[in-house]
């Protein structure tokens, strides 16, 4: 099966559940049998749970992982991470002119533009390389507004209540 439109989707904002809606995007794609590939920019530190699910879907699913374990400053980032981010964008770039996924999932990417990582312009570069049939979402937030003028779906995600405020750190299986 492949697709017969593929769109270009964002999940932004500063509430939780960007990367898990792309998750959820991702199972459903592979129950279609779909080919996934999902990169993520700025995630170093895992394994994150997604890691394991997909070890059990590697048929369908190539999960890429970069960064460095730690936290990127913003507007000034450490050259460990601008090399990461490159190492990142490489792989969306080759990911996206081979053709072989029908869902491309760019997990992190906005922040990563949001943070200096990467350029507005290379972002749009990888929505160009984007073929006529393949899926393709960027996750992250702080969407600049150049994206989210080309995206053909956008979807904000706003904190209304996080326990996190309440002084519980990110936990196995639910945020990892």
């Amino acid at each position: 099966m492949s697709l017969e439109n593929g769109y270009v989707q964002v999940y932004t904002g500063n509430g939780k559940g960007k990367t898990t809606a792309a998750l959820g995007l991702a199972f459903r794609a592979i129950g279609r049998g779909l080919k996934v590939c999902l990169i993520q920019f700025m995630k170093g530190g895992g394994p994150y749970g997604e890691h394991f699910a997909a070890e059990k879907m590697t048929q369908n699913m190539t999960v890429r992982c970069f960064g460095r374990d730690g936290w990127v400053k913003k507007g000034s980032p450490n050259p460990e991470d601008l090399a990461e981010a490159d190492r990142a964008y490489r792989m969306a770039e080759a990911s996206l002119e081979s053709e072989d996924y029908d869902l491309v999932i760019l997990d992190e990417m906005n922040g990563a533009v949001d943070f200096g990582l990467l350029s507005v312009e290379q972002a749009l570069r990888l929505l160009d390389l984007k073929g006529e049939k393949v899926e393709l979402v960027l996750t992250g937030r702080n969407a600049c507004p150049e994206i989210i003028q080309r995206a053909d779906l956008v979807t904000e995600m706003c904190e209304i209540k996080h326990y996190y405020q309440a002084g519980v750190d990110a936990r196995v299986g639910i945020e990892r």
